[in-house]
């Protein structure tokens, strides 16, 4: 069988991020898997434009992640942009920075495609007697949710919807306080409700067996929620989570300061001012999951959008 060192770059709302795998068929072996947050979507949300400091925080993290692939082989390249460039103006600066230092143009994909992507690296360590399975992956700028099937060798999407609400939109426009106040969240919760209903129309989720979250909103609540002294993707990869200890987790979090979430050690320090968003979105999906499908907990996975573009290297 033919294998392929390939890399896959996501760059989105809040974060960038590398993998370098051997490509095997329709299997990936990891090489090297990194994440850096670079908040490219800083301010997009009210501005309509990519920020000069963004712009060069993204540039920064792109160089080294470039040199890595380079020094590690890869065959193929692949860089995939979601959210924020979508959004912005000047996302045409975005394009020339990319072409100067990776040596190929980034791919600013719908949300519907990140959806699919989403799906794609999301299920495949999953039994498929558990399916159909809904994947939602709670970005900065964006929320997927995507429903489908996995037959342990290939993903059968039937529907997927991208919507308007993630954890740095969220929080930028409604969680101003330190904690964020009860009406704060209460427009937040409506915000998140609203603006999800658009994906609930188009994707019948009450179809669905399987819950799993994708992206570092969940993975970071799955290690709070298990109290881990550090984060540890071995721990929180497939970990379930109940909607009781999932409700826990968010109102931990909505009602610590900046101060109190900072010192937690498996949240990431880029992450401290937009967790309390991303976990509210989460608590709401989690509602109307189990209105909607009357599943009660959700399955956690390490793998995601980075893993579907890596494997559409093929």
């Amino acid at each position: 069988m033919d294998m392929a060192r390939v890399a896959a770059i996501d760059c989105g709302t809040n974060s960038i991020r590398l993998l370098v795998a051997d490509l095997i068929g329709d299997k990936l072996i990891d090489v090297h898997r990194e994440m850096r947050i670079v908040r490219l979507g800083q301010d997009v949300d009210a501005t309509g434009r990519l920020a000069p400091d963004a712009l060069e925080r993204t540039r920064v993290a792109l160089a080294d992640y470039t040199a890595i692939a380079r020094r590690a082989g890869a065959q193929r390249v692949r860089m995939v942009a979601t959210s924020a460039t979508r959004d912005a103006a000047n996302r045409e600066d975005f394009f020339t920075l990319v072409r100067q230092v990776l040596g190929t143009d980034a791919e600013v994909i719908t949300g519907d495609e990140e959806a699919r992507l989403s799906f794609t690296g999301a299920v495949g360590g999953l039994d498929p007697a558990d399916g159909p399975f809904v994947v939602v992956d709670v970005g900065g700028g964006s929320t997927e949710v995507v429903l489908g099937d996995w037959d342990g060798t290939r993903a059968d999407v039937t529907a997927a919807r991208s919507v308007n609400v993630g954890c740095v939109r969220i929080t930028e426009r409604h969680l101003h306080s330190d904690p964020a106040t009860p009406e704060e969240i209460s427009a937040a919760e409506r915000f998140a409700t609203q603006t999800l209903q658009e994906a609930f129309a188009e994707v019948p989720v009450d179809k669905a067996r399987t819950w799993v979250g994708v992206a570092g909103t969940v993975t970071t609540l799955s290690a709070i929620a298990q109290q881990l002294p550090a984060y540890d993707p071995g721990c929180t990869h497939l970990f379930r989570l109940s909607l009781e200890r999932l409700r826990g987790t968010a109102e931990y979090l909505l009602a610590s300061t900046h101060e109190q979430r900072a010192g937690n050690p498996v949240i990431h320090p880029g992450r401290v001012d937009v967790i309390a968003g991303g976990a509210l979105i989460v608590r709401v999906l989690a509602e109307e999951l189990r209105t909607r499908a009357g599943i009660t907990e959700l399955v956690v996975s390490e793998h995601d959008i980075l893993d579907g573009i890596a494997l559409g290297l093929a």
